[in-house]
């Protein structure tokens, strides 16, 4: 494992995930169901989600490095575009829910929150800048443990903390940071593909 690489997709997951539709899914969550049983299962659901990112970036690796690094390239721009244009609309998902809790079983509370998140998580950011770090990186466990630790301390506010913490995010300010992380990426491979191309 290098440290180097799971600090980098840390970093990178944290603020893409922290506005994102699986936080507020989260959020919802937490208001009908136990804090811990919401936890586990959307920990899981982030954990099955992170390893397919993994492996579809791990795959990309397989082919030619200039291709490579041009892929994660395009991969980063398009996730910046993304995430620029929904900080400028300033459209924040609104977590209503009733404010009593479900009277369910551990296991039961758990597989919903499990499958409501592997739902939402389909083709999100994280994802993409999920496969992204593996397909630059070649470091599948690595890069498996940072973004994976990321959703699970994203998760963890959330289930934990509830409503409370969606009121006092700057949705629009994260979205932005995120963007900039994806464009320092992108130059990187940019960098990266053209070495590859004239080297």
């Amino acid at each position: 494992m290098v440290l180097s690489v799971v600090l980098a997709a840390f970093v990178l997951i944290l603020p893409v995930e922290l506005p994102d539709k699986t936080l507020f899914a989260t959020l919802v969550l937490a208001t009908r169901f136990p804090p811990l049983p919401v936890f586990v299962g959307v920990g899981a659901a982030f954990g099955l989600q992170t390893a397919i990112a993994v492996t579809a970036g791990s795959l990309l690796s397989l082919l030619p490095g200039a291709l490579v690094s041009g892929v994660v390239a395009v991969l980063f721009l398009v996730g910046a575009v993304l995430l620029w244009r929904e900080s400028r609309s300033g459209e924040e998902e609104e977590a209503e829910a009733d404010q009593a809790r479900e009277r369910t079983s551990f296991v039961r509370a758990a597989a919903i929150s499990f499958g409501v998140l592997f739902a939402a998580e389909w083709g999100d950011l994280s994802q993409l800048a999920t496969a992204g770090l593996a397909a630059r990186y070649a470091e599948p466990v690595s890069v498996f443990v940072g973004a994976w630790a990321a959703l699970l301390v994203i998760s963890g506010l959330a289930a934990f903390l509830g409503r409370k913490l969606a009121d006092r995010l700057p949705l629009a300010l994260l979205h932005r940071v995120a963007a900039g992380l994806f464009v320092v990426f992108a130059a990187i491979a940019v960098v990266e593909t053209v070495r590859a191309v004239v080297g």
